[in-house]
């Protein structure tokens, strides 16, 4: 394991000797001929698991040979289960209802069914979720994830309270609901906001028990085609291909918006002096919620997808504020 991990620290090909020295396990004294003996039996069982050890020159101007572990071959591909996968795992849920089993398993299907993969009954067999206690990241929302996920599986909309972080208030929100992923141990409902007539991600602990189920079944269906991992990802993770966002702030205002920003220019919006800045997106969600924060301090330029989360985000804030009054 060591080796391993040495090995996929680095896309160069690091020498033996190196290995020797910086790997626990073969610096302890060994001799050259123990080590070499240690080093070739571990090679060849790593090769025997299939994992794909490479070797090659160090360098262009150094001829020794050297090893490294192709990182994407050794990545494992994403899990897709066909329909009668499903099933088999549905049957093995039958078969493992051990007081020591039951929960993995049942975690299990919810996280396939979560995911959109069509559970379905074998041979007679009524597949049933009857706990999400165990599961990490929703403890408080099992009510809502059960009546979210029977929803999706009859095609129907939902209405229900979400708000944007525990220190702003609830707004109800209708949804066509696609799924329900899992993303870093926290539980995200994907589909399209009516309200704001877009795609949109909430997470699950941030929606109120009251989820009303609306509308005929069969009304909401999927679109072909859409990752709901990925959309999930774009709005709450990293996102590689998320680039920057320009972004105007008034003239004083903004400042922890600044001083993680490089100023672009003076520009003045609206008849107030300001200046034009660029930022990473890093996390979609929280910059859209930041920018929003500010109110008419700081206004989203680009990209569209930013701004028009940001306005939305605004004339809800408005909506409630009217509400209020």
């Amino acid at each position: 394991m060591n080796l391993v991990i040495a090995l996929l620290s680095t896309r160069a090909f690091i020498t033996a000797d190196r290995i020797r020295e910086t790997v626990y396990g073969y610096s302890d004294g060994a001799s050259d001929e123990a080590f070499s003996r240690m080093f070739e039996r571990d090679k060849n069982e790593l090769r025997d698991l299939g994992i794909p050890l490479e070797t090659g020159r160090v360098s262009s101007t150094d001829p020794t040979e050297g090893y490294r572990i192709n990182r994407e071959a050794y990545a494992l591909p994403a899990v897709e289960l066909t329909s009668d996968e499903a099933a088999a795992v549905a049957v093995a849920t039958q078969l493992w209802e051990s007081p020591e089993l039951i929960t993995a398993t049942q975690s299990a299907l919810l996280k396939l069914r979560a995911a959109g993969v069509e559970i379905e009954a074998v041979d007679d067999l009524d597949v049933a979720i009857t706990s999400t206690a165990a599961l990490p990241g929703l403890r408080g929302s099992e009510d809502v994830l059960g009546i979210l996920l029977s929803a999706i599986d009859s095609g129907r909309a939902v209405r229900f309270p979400h708000r944007p972080s525990r220190s702003e208030p609830y707004v109800i929100r209708t949804v066509e609901p696609w799924g329900v992923v899992t993303d870093r141990g926290r539980w995200y409902l994907v589909g399209h906001d009516r309200d704001r007539d877009a795609v949109r991600t909430f997470r699950l602990s941030r929606i109120g028990a009251e989820v009303t189920p609306i509308g005929e079944p069969g009304a909401v269906v999927r679109p072909p085609g859409v990752n709901l991992r990925e959309i999930v990802a774009r709005v709450v993770g990293d996102w590689p291909g998320a680039g920057q966002a320009r972004v105007w702030v008034a003239d004083g205002k903004a400042t922890a918006l600044r001083r993680r920003a490089t100023v672009v220019g003076a520009k003045t919006l609206g008849g107030r002096a300001g200046q034009e800045i660029t930022l990473d997106i890093g996390m979609f969600d929280r910059l859209a919620r930041e920018v929003a924060s500010y109110g008419a301090d700081a206004v989203a330029l680009e990209p569209a997808s930013l701004r028009e989360d940001v306005i939305a985000r605004l004339q809800a804030q408005a909506g409630v504020e009217q509400v209020r009054a």
